[in-house]
């Protein structure tokens, strides 16, 4: 070459800031691990890769400890930085969730009633999310079951979403003592239009995949029961637009007697995440075939307007959350953590009110009135 005598550093730098420390087999845990990138038919392209981040807490519906946390920070930070890696996928363990949020009872048994440890979690929570918006790789959250509270949060961080169509999403804050501030209160009105982001965010209904995709929230909704060797889709949604109360609607969960004849038809039907697969590999084949350096300025020109509303609100939501610990978390997560006890998930709405109007002090005595009882 005409300029091989310039004096160049040919030795590669180390960028990464994080190592496998973070990561794990075993659950709960994060796993981080790199694919070989193939194309659409299946030959593996030599040299280059897809990594995988995955939440691995399937017994408890891939919900994130706190080291888990750390684990999808290191796994995202190790990504961007890894020049072989084309893309990022961001999915769960198993066929039933993808992620539904904090780990309930890491909250309720150790942060509640702690608010200074629950505002240092929230900073690894924060950094989270703040890792999936900077990774220099493209990001793809792969839906492979309930999406819901901070699953969604984090799911709704990724640049793509491609979702199982037995799928559900929604929040959780407002029913069990928080409030969706990790993402949900300013990523949705991105996605939907105001009226159903507010509903959505604060009704805790909980939405189908096809609903979701027909509101634009997420990119792809595929089917992923088999019937011999057949797809079809989720028998429990009605997936053809129908009036109900003179409006018109999709993708509404059946009920009745459908829903039962659903719920049996499924009960024997075998899980294949074949159509799903295809549909991220198509995504990141679309990705290989671009300017790396033009693609990714692009995607953050598009992430910089959720990140917007993200970093203008995540520290003095982090200060609420952290405060919230003592009052309302401490009786929405002890509530939900001691179901098996009590044999109820939430505390009397209606006595706490009347507390509140009462002017009743926020006490343990308080709080014993509004909380379920032991069972005997």
């Amino acid at each position: 070459m005409a300029l091989e005598w310039l004096p160049r550093d040919r030795e590669k730098k180390d960028h990464q800031l994080f190592g496998p420390e973070h990561w794990g087999t075993e659950a709960p845990c994060t796993v981080y691990e790199k694919r070989p990138l193939t194309d659409p038919k299946g030959n593996v392209i030599d040299g280059l890769y897809v990594a995988w981040v995955r939440l691995n807490n399937p017994k408890q519906y891939n919900s994130y400890t706190t080291e888990m946390a750390k684990g999808v920070i290191a796994g995202f930070t190790a990504a961007g930085l890894d020049r072989s890696v084309v893309a990022v996928v961001f999915t769960g363990t198993g066929d039933r969730a993808f992620c539904t949020g904090g780990n309930t009872k890491e909250y309720a048994e150790y942060y509640s009633m702690r608010p200074h440890e629950y505002g240092e979690y929230m900073d690894i929570f924060n950094s989270m999310v703040d890792a999936i918006l900077n990774c220099k790789k493209p990001t793809i959250c792969r839906v492979n079951g309930m999406r819901v509270a901070g699953g969604q949060e984090i799911g709704m961080a990724c640049d793509l979403a491609v979702a199982s169509d037995l799928a559900i999403f929604g929040q959780a804050g407002a029913r069990h003592g928080s409030s969706p501030d990790g993402g949900s209160t300013d990523f949705l009105p991105w996605f939907l239009n105001m009226e159903d982001a507010m509903w959505n965010c604060v009704s805790c209904e909980l939405w189908s995949a096809y609903k979701m995709k027909a509101k634009n929230l997420i990119s792809k909704c595929v089917p992923v029961l088999k019937q011999g060797d057949k797809f079809i889709r989720n028998p429990a949604i009605i997936t053809e637009e129908y009036v109900k109360d003179g409006e018109i609607v999709y993708g509404e969960f059946k009920t009745g007697d459908a829903a039962q004849k659903a719920k049996d038809l499924m009960k024997d039907l075998p899980i294949d995440f074949e159509l799903l697969d295809k549909e991220v590999t198509k995504i990141i084949w679309t990705f290989t075939n671009l300017f790396p350096g033009c693609l990714i300025k692009a995607i953050d020109g598009i992430r910089q307007k959720k990140k917007f509303f993200w970093d203008m609100n995540k520290l003095a939501n982090r200060h609420w959350l952290m405060a919230n610990m003592n009052y309302e978390a401490f009786l929405g997560f002890n509530a939900f953590n001691t179901k098996k006890i009590t044999g109820q998930d939430l505390i009397d709405f209606v006595k706490f009110r009347q507390n509140i109007a009462a002017t009743a002090p926020a006490t343990l005595d308080e709080y014993a009135e509004v909380l379920g009882k032991p069972q005997k």
